[in-house]
């Protein structure tokens, strides 16, 4: 699908102060679930992540393609050899946040030109990624009526090990039968405390001018970025510091 804008940003726009109680809200979450004995590392649905992976190589912020090439292996090999996703994370459902951050996301919708039909959003991700933390190349959603989310029926229903629903299953009956449209990214640290950890995206071969797009415009601390779920991004490697993040995903029906 294309669209003449492909994402839309907002600069500065959460005060030090709003992204400090974010950030020990997100924190605070954290450090509950490990008293309470739950993982808190992030995971992907494929289980490709580094706690799940330790004795792999991480992709870090290579393709498939030139992992293999710099390696000498094929696509399948690299898969079966490294890990894309090492960062930690909590789950937030705190209303002042989703009232502080909507608005963005419904004003990126339109002042884009997208106008997308969205409902309800999913929890927010807060993310914290330490040195050497990153997430290689991925997208969000696939927005077609075969990644609609489908009810999770315990003992039926496709499970990990773990008893967690499998990809595209959830018991949240308010995503059924929608899918990821928009997604949202929020930095909420100052620039300074960190190196690398930057937001990519990959617009494909035959993208008019750069396929690769470093989104310097969101490194200041508070500013706001707004994509179509289907985009492919990612997180470069963290070389110094921590970085925190705050990720929404906002469903609707998928595209006709």
């Amino acid at each position: 699908m294309h669209t003449d804008n492909r994402y839309w940003y907002f600069k500065n726009s959460l005060t030090p102060e709003q992204c400090k109680r974010i950030i020990h809200t997100g924190l605070e979450e954290i450090e509950k679930l490990k008293q309470d004995g739950e993982d808190t590392t992030a995971t992907t649905f494929g289980d490709t992540q580094k706690q799940a992976n330790e004795d792999k190589r991480p992709l870090n912020d290579k393709s498939l393609e030139e992992f293999g090439k710099d390696s000498n292996l094929s696509s399948i090999e690299v898969e079966k050899k490294t890990y894309i996703r090492d960062s930690e994370v909590s789950w937030l459902r705190h209303q002042w946040i989703y009232d502080l951050i909507l608005p963005f996301l419904h004003e990126a919708n339109k002042n884009s030109g997208w106008k997308y039909d969205l409902g309800n959003s999913e929890p927010f991700q807060f993310t914290v990624y330490k040195p050497g933390g990153f997430y290689g190349w991925h997208i969000d959603g696939d927005s077609c009526h075969n990644s609609a989310y489908k009810r999770f029926v315990p003992g039926i229903s496709p499970e990990k090990s773990n008893g967690q629903p499998e990809k595209l299953y959830t018991t949240n009956l308010d995503n059924i039968g929608k899918v990821r449209k928009l997604s949202m990214t929020i930095n909420l640290n100052d620039p300074e405390d960190y190196e690398g950890g930057d937001l990519k995206f990959d617009f494909g071969p035959h993208t008019p001018g750069n396929r690769y797009h470093k989104c310097v415009e969101i490194r200041p601390q508070g500013s706001i970025i707004v994509f179509p779920s289907y985009t492919y991004h990612q997180v470069t490697p963290i070389t110094r510091g921590v970085r925190y993040s705050l990720v929404l995903w906002t469903l609707g029906k998928p595209f006709r």
